[in-house]
């Protein structure tokens, strides 16, 4: 049920949904084609032209259907001036995308005054969408019709969690990998599910915690509403809630202030020797001893 008094964006998220089926069929298309025609951007990231032509479709439809709204997109940037803007990632996982690992998703979302009030992630070749809008629960399935609620975990301590993360690489690359490997050898058990499939994991209780170094407003955006509206906490790894400040710490929200005694800027607890991250000497030194 809708909570009391909130804004009804019924019709923007219909809009979205409609958005990611076009998406879904490009992208689908395109998927292992013989022809597709990667390039490399400027930051050395890949970008397809099922990327380029997600973004033109969507963008075509806003300007026709939302004329005052701006959009912000990954391969285009910012266009137009207005407190709402439509926040698109055409393809994220594209490198999977490219390798024809069936794991990557179209992430659409609508911010209204800065907070994100919409988001629809649709990833085709799992058959899955996920979709929340603010005060309207966060939900999973094939359509509006055939959807099921998301919850997110009561795990409590950080001994029984789920952890999951991209890649080693980009906290080696910012000077965080010792902080990132104490909290991996303190959680119960780690997985590289990598993108927007962290977080979807998250909102639906399998996953307690996920987190980047590095992300994009766009990366972030419809993931934020989704984890917020299935109980859980999305902040930056400075703990500032919300998906606008360069990187992501997501939770249940019972393990988030833990989480970012590891990553973030929170002290440990000197009087309690369990609550300090163990501090391993290499990345070669990490063993996973924990159960299977």
């Amino acid at each position: 049920m809708p909570t009391p008094g909130a804004t009804d964006y019924t019709d923007d998220l219909r809009l979205a949904h409609l958005l990611a089926d076009d998406a879904d069929s490009i992208t689908t298309d395109r998927f292992k084609a013989l022809d597709l025609h990667v390039m490399t951007k400027p930051d050395l990231t890949p970008v397809t032209d099922a990327d380029q032509a997600v973004e033109q479709s969507i963008r075509r439809t806003l300007s026709r259907v939302r004329s005052r709204d701006a959009v912000t997109g990954e391969e285009q940037g910012t266009s137009g001036h207005s407190q709402r803007r439509w926040v698109i990632d055409p393809i994220d996982g594209t490198k999977n995308f490219v390798r024809g690992v069936p794991v990557w998703a179209t992430l659409i979302s609508l911010v209204v005054d800065e907070t994100v009030v919409l988001g629809v992630v649709s990833a085709p070749l799992l058959q899955r969408r996920w979709w929340a809008s603010l005060g309207n629960g966060a939900w999973t399935g094939r359509s509006l019709l055939k959807a099921t609620r998301c919850q997110v975990s009561d795990v409590r301590r950080l001994e029984d969690a789920s952890f999951a993360y991209s890649s080693l690489s980009g906290w080696d690359e910012r000077g965080r990998l010792e902080d990132f490997v104490s909290l991996t050898r303190r959680c119960w058990r780690t997985r590289a599910y990598g993108d927007f499939w962290s977080y979807m994991l998250l909102a639906e209780g399998a996953v307690d915690l996920a987190a980047e170094p590095e992300l994009e407003v766009y990366d972030m955006a419809a993931l934020d509403v989704i984890v917020r509206e299935a109980g859980g906490r999305f902040t930056s790894l400075a703990g500032t809630d919300g998906p606008f400040g360069g990187n992501a710490l997501a939770s249940n929200g019972h393990l988030h202030e833990a989480a970012l005694g590891f990553l973030g800027t929170l002290p440990h607890d000197d009087d309690d020797p369990d609550s300090r991250p163990h501090r391993p000497g290499s990345v070669s030194d990490l063993r996973d001893r924990r159960p299977r």
